[in-house]
């Protein structure tokens, strides 16, 4: 520290612009804003931790996303096995991604489950998921889920 309070050599480095700043030597240099060319790492997002302690094998660490995707896969299975028609395959389908945001929310690790930040995460599993099951609710020809207005919607727009 000099007499003045401020530190030695401190009056030296010339501060051209609002985002120059010394280098390791002392000397300014033009900082960008841009992203770099190529990316080194990335930032987890929140709640991307573990899921399981780390010394647990692979699967168990990311159960979470285990469990949606395996519901999914069942629910394909079954609709693929052509019991589209009962709804059964395509609830289990929304079903599971209601489970995934769920899980994104009341979970403070969900492993690969969270993609990006927990209420973005949230919102997509669940609009995702419960538009599917709202959809497999209104499957014809035997709907579960009537809604009045759509019949008619169709009639206008089928009806020459």
């Amino acid at each position: 520290m000099s007499a003045d309070g401020g530190a030695d050599g401190a009056d030296d480095i010339e501060v051209r612009d609002p985002i120059s700043a010394p280098d390791a030597d002392g000397t300014p240099r033009r900082t960008t804003r841009r992203f770099p060319l190529f990316t080194k790492d990335t930032a987890r997002p929140e709640g991307g931790g573990r899921a399981a302690p780390g010394d647990a094998p692979a699967p168990a660490r990311q159960w979470p996303i285990l469990l949606v995707c395996g519901l999914v896969a069942v629910g394909l299975l079954i609709t693929a096995l052509d019991v589209f028609r009962a709804g059964t395959g395509t609830l289990l389908i929304g079903s599971a991604l209601l489970v995934g945001a769920m899980l994104r929310w009341l979970l403070p690790s969900v492993g690969m489950l969270a993609v990006r930040s927990r209420f973005t995460d949230m919102v997509t599993y669940g609009v995702l998921g419960l538009a599917i099951v709202l959809l497999a609710l209104m499957a014809q020809p035997k709907p579960l889920l009537t809604v009045p207005f759509f019949k008619d919607a169709l009639h206008f727009t089928v009806d020459n």
